[in-house]
């Protein structure tokens, strides 16, 4: 069994990521997925949070997904992202805005308001926020 396989990371502004990993886990939307060397094929669709990349040795770097899908194929395996970053590259502090922005939304309740548009703002502020977290619990590696 190989020990490591090809990881994509592509969003549609750029490719993120590209290259040899041990492990990926990432958020589905039926939980976490921890996706290892010969894994079976699978397509899911992700929800937006982190997606860790572990390489050979343990090494580890963080990204954030808004969402998108998550293709395994035999020997790599794709994350098609609808949009995607660097946990490193994440501004805790806009975030922490754009979700404060949302819940103002929800509570004005007014008649031309987009609860859609306000509950996918808010997911995505807590998701960006929640990659942060991890990223420093992990003690603030990218």
């Amino acid at each position: 069994m190989a020990k490591s396989f090809t990881c994509n990371i592509v969003s549609a502004e750029a490719s993120i990521f590209s290259g040899e990993v041990e492990q990926i886990v990432a958020s589905g939307i039926m939980g976490d997925l921890g996706i290892l060397p010969g894994h079976a094929p699978l397509l899911t669709e992700l929800q937006p949070g982190p997606v860790r990349v572990i390489h050979d040795g343990g090494q580890e770097e963080n990204y954030y997904v808004s969402g998108g899908f998550l293709e395994v194929q035999p020997d790599v395996v794709t994350v098609l992202a609808d949009s995607a970053a660097r946990a490193s590259d994440l501004d805790e502090a806009a975030a922490e805005e754009a979700r404060q922005h949302a819940l103002r939304a929800f509570n004005e309740k007014s008649a031309e308001m987009d609860y859609t548009r306000a509950a996918a703002e808010l997911a995505e502020a807590v998701a960006q926020l929640r990659t942060i977290q991890q990223l420093r619990k992990k003690g603030g590696k990218g």
